[in-house]
């Protein structure tokens, strides 16, 4: 039996080190490709590790992934690299994508900026994810909204990129947002 399917872009964006990685690698259903290098000495004083201190790697172009929604829409990942270095290659990732999710780490919540930034000046529709892969979140979702300054109308939400049921609910969200949109011609 054919089925026709509708191929959607979505962009996982956010600081260095919020787990945009691990977001596409947990849901794809290929085994995604990621373009990870081993943080060097040159890093040093250019890529800010306060909080995340234990990375070893970091994205140096994008990370792609896969991921089936339902049986007529299919969604293709593309993880951007979270350093400012590397924001040349957003404008190309981001091109016809449908909507982006911004991840949040609430540890480093100032890297978070550039990303809500980027999408609201280009009217992207996006949502931000929350990730809970560390200790216990000490602030309320009002408290995060208000220190984004998120508009009312851009969903915030808690989610684990380690955990595939998390992070596909994050994309079913961020692709009911983006719909949404659409029919109000937003």
């Amino acid at each position: 039996m054919y089925v026709d399917r509708k191929s959607v872009k979505v962009v996982v964006a956010g600081g260095f080190g919020t787990g945009k990685t691990t977001l596409v690698g947990s849901v794809s259903e290929i085994p995604p490709l990621v373009t990870e290098e081993v943080l060097t000495q040159a890093s040093v004083g250019v890529d800010d590790i306060t909080g995340i201190e234990g990375k070893a790697s970091t994205t140096v172009a994008l990370d792609f992934g896969r991921i089936t929604i339902a049986p007529d829409v299919v969604l293709y990942l593309f993880g951007t690299p979270g350093q400012d270095r590397f924001w040349f290659i957003w404008d190309e990732l981001a091109q016809g994508a449908v909507g982006a999710i911004v991840l949040v780490d609430t540890r480093r919540l100032g890297t978070s900026f550039p990303a809500i930034d980027y999408f609201e000046r280009r009217g992207i529709p996006f949502l931000v994810a929350v990730n809970r892969f560390h200790s216990e979140c000490l602030y309320s979702a009002d408290e995060i909204r208000a220190a984004l300054e998120l508009d009312p109308a851009v969903p915030l939400l808690w989610c684990d990129a380690r955990d595939r049921e998390s992070s596909k609910q994050a994309l079913i969200e961020l692709v009911r947002h983006a719909l949404s949109r659409l029919a109000v011609g937003a």
